[in-house]
């Protein structure tokens, strides 16, 4: 299969594209044929050796895809051949199939496209496991979120809506507020025009 390779570290410029072995549906995983792959900061972050796992040279980026179980291995009852999927694989999604563990691939909804799901695990997973798990936000706290207009920051404006909680949003220009507005952030703070904790004060 085809795949975008990592054999040196450095610029996105260093990736290229060469012929890999298939990957094997082993126990507890599924293979998911690629339709769509998110391109995160993580990802340039390891192509570069500076993230905080280091794969060893060659590997295939790509942290999260979304398509199709085209094989599934021993002892996965959830998953079945011809599933739509959204997976965080970690790192090989930048191919066109990956072996992924069955319990970080959950299935997509009908009538959602393959294109959005494989933008869901990375943003909304960080997202989700900050507020919920860690921080345990609840309904009526008040939560701000820093670089408000990002993947990560839209998403983190979005889940501590649907919890309940006061959102303020704080970016650094009005056409970012305007987009972190858009998302439900209920109060927006430009923090280049204004002083941010003068305005967390008010």
């Amino acid at each position: 299969m085809r795949a975008i390779l990592c054999r040196e570290l450095g610029g996105p410029e260093k990736l290229v594209e060469a012929e890999v072995p298939d990957p094997v549906a082993t126990p507890g995983h599924v293979v998911v044929e690629v339709h769509a792959a998110g391109v995160n900061f993580p990802d340039g972050l390891m192509v570069a050796g500076a993230y905080q796992t280091k794969p060893e040279l060659p590997f295939i980026p790509g942290f999260e895809v979304a398509g199709v179980v085209r094989a599934v291995g021993d002892g996965v009852s959830e998953l079945a051949v011809g599933d739509r999927v959204a997976a965080f694989c970690g790192i090989g999604g930048y191919a066109e199939q990956v072996a992924v563990p069955a319990t970080r691939v959950h299935r997509v909804p009908e009538g959602m496209d393959l294109s959005h799901a494989a933008i869901f695990p990375v943003v909304y997973g960080t997202s989700y496991h900050a507020l919920v798990d860690r921080a345990r936000l609840r309904a009526g706290e008040t939560l701000l979120v820093l670089g408000a207009a990002g993947g990560v920051g839209l998403t983190a404006v979005q889940i501590g809506k649907a919890l309940g909680a006061r959102v303020l949003a704080a970016a650094s220009s009005p056409e970012k507020l305007r987009l972190c507005a858009a998302h439900g952030a209920g109060e927006l703070i430009d923090y280049c025009a204004h002083d941010l904790a003068d305005r967390l004060a008010e």
